[in-house]
C-alpha cells in the first residue's frame, strides 16, 4: 500500500477520478469508501456512453466522376490527396464530444444577462456536486475553499458534501453543497458581487434567492420542494466577511 492510498480522502479521490475515470491509484481508499465507489461507477459509466457514442459509422467519400482531360495541352501538377475516412470520422467525433461535454464545462467569454442567470447556468456545469452524500468534506478542504480571509464558516447550516473554488462573473466564489430535507443545497458565496436586494432564483426544477450580505452575496439554490429559509438564516447567521 502507498503512502498516497492511506492518505488519500473522497474529496482527492473524486477530483482525481473525474480527471481521468481510469485512475486506479486510490485503491485502498476505494476498498474501503462504498460512496466513492457509486462515484467512480458513475463517471466510468458516463465516460462509457460518452465512447460509445462517438462509435459512428462513417461512409467513405465518393468523389464525382471528373470529364476526360487532354493532359498533353496542360501543365500537370501533383495530385491533391482526398479526404480519407480517418479524417473524417476524427472530425465528426470531436464535433459530437464537443456537444456531449459542453453542457458541462464553464462557458469562457460567455455574456449572461445578470447574475441570476450565470447562477443557475452554473449549476449545470458541474452535475456531480448534487449528489446525495452522507460524507462531509474535510475541514483542511473546507479551508482551502473557505479561507479567512474570506469568509468564517461553520457547519451549522448543515452537512457539507461538496466545496470547490469556482469561478462567477470573472471570480473565484466558494462553491459549497448542503444535504437538504429534500436533496443538495447549492451555496455560492460571493463576497464581491453586490446586490441591492434578494434576488430570486427560478429554473426548471430548482428554486433559490441570492440575498445581499454586506458588500458580497450568497446564493442558496435547492430542489423546488425545498424549504430554504431556515438554510437562508443559518448560512447568514455564520457567514461573515473578512474583507
Amino acid at each position: 500500500m502507498s503512502p498516497a492510498n492511506e492518505l488519500m480522502n473522497c474529496d482527492e479521490f473524486r477530483e482525481m477520478i473525474s480527471a481521468d475515470p481510469a485512475f486506479d491509484d486510490g485503491a485502498a481508499h476505494l476498498a474501503a469508501c462504498s460512496e466513492c465507489q457509486a462515484f467512480r461507477r458513475e463517471i466510468q459509466s458516463l465516460n462509457q456512453k460518452i465512447a460509445k457514442a462517438m462509435q459512428i459509422e462513417v461512409p467513405d467519400l465518393k468523389l464525382p466522376e471528373l470529364p476526360a482531360i487532354d493532359a498533353e495541352n496542360i501543365v500537370p501538377i501533383m495530385a491533391r490527396k482526398g479526404v480519407s475516412k480517418p479524417a473524417w470520422f476524427a472530425l465528426a467525433a470531436s464535433v459530437l464530444l464537443a456537444a456531449l461535454l459542453g453542457v458541462r464545462m464553464m462557458s469562457v467569454g460567455v455574456d449572461y444577462d445578470s447574475l441570476a442567470d450565470e447562477v443557475l447556468a452554473h449549476l449545470d456545469h458541474e452535475p456531480y456536486a448534487l449528489r446525495v452524500s452522507g460524507t462531509p468534506v474535510s475541514d483542511a478542504r473546507l479551508s482551502r475553499v473557505v479561507p479567512d480571509d474570506v469568509a468564517r464558516l461553520d457547519h451549522g447550516a448543515g452537512l457539507i458534501t461538496y466545496a470547490r473554488s469556482c469561478e462567477i462573473h470573472g471570480k473565484t466564489v466558494p462553491h459549497l453543497v448542503i444535504q437538504g430535507e429534500h436533496g443538495p443545497v447549492t451555496i455560492l458565496l460571493m463576497p464581491d458581487e453586490s446586490v441591492a436586494q434578494a434576488t430570486p432564483l427560478d429554473g426548471e426544477n430548482v428554486h433559490g434567492v441570492i440575498l445581499p450580505v454586506g458588500s458580497g452575496s450568497i446564493a442558496i439554490i435547492g430542489a423546488r420542494e425545498e424549504k430554504l429559509e431556515r438554510i437562508e438564516n443559518s448560512v447568514l447567521n455564520s457567514v461573515r466577511w473578512s474583507t
